[in-house]
């Protein structure tokens, strides 16, 4: 059993930058995968970044690539999302979650475990 609990998100101009942070219990962090994912209002919930149990390889979707950075430290438990230059279309509830059927997925149905969400609102 796995709890995630986000923290970092709240309001931010276009072209600022906000880190997230999922901090996770349990001491088997590093069977897990783990992704970001987020839901705007009407829409899907949908991945935005993935790592791997080992943390060598990511994913990115396009919408994020070049801003986005996933990471993850097994000493804190805690995995992060850098945002940077963000717009406005990022805004939406960003998700943690973890899966260990893999090294990895892309598919938001292999994720077993899920935070509560942190609200993110690009806006001037």
């Amino acid at each position: 059993q796995v709890q995630l609990v986000e923290s970092g998100g709240g309001l931010v101009q276009p072209g600022g930058s906000l880190r997230l942070s999922c901090a996770a219990s349990g001491r088997t962090f590093s069977s897990y995968y783990m992704g970001w994912f987020r839901q705007a209002p009407g829409k899907e919930r949908d991945l935005v970044a993935a790592i791997s149990t080992s943390g060598i390889n990511t994913y990115y979707a396009d919408s994020v690539k070049g801003r986005f950075t996933i990471s993850r430290d097994a000493a804190k438990v805690t995995v992060y999302l850098q945002m940077n230059n963000l717009k406005p279309e990022d805004t939406a509830i960003y998700y943690c979650a973890a899966g260990s059927r893999f090294s990895m997925s892309l598919l938001r149905g292999y994720y077993d475990y899920w935070g509560q969400g942190t609200q993110v609102t690009v806006s001037s």
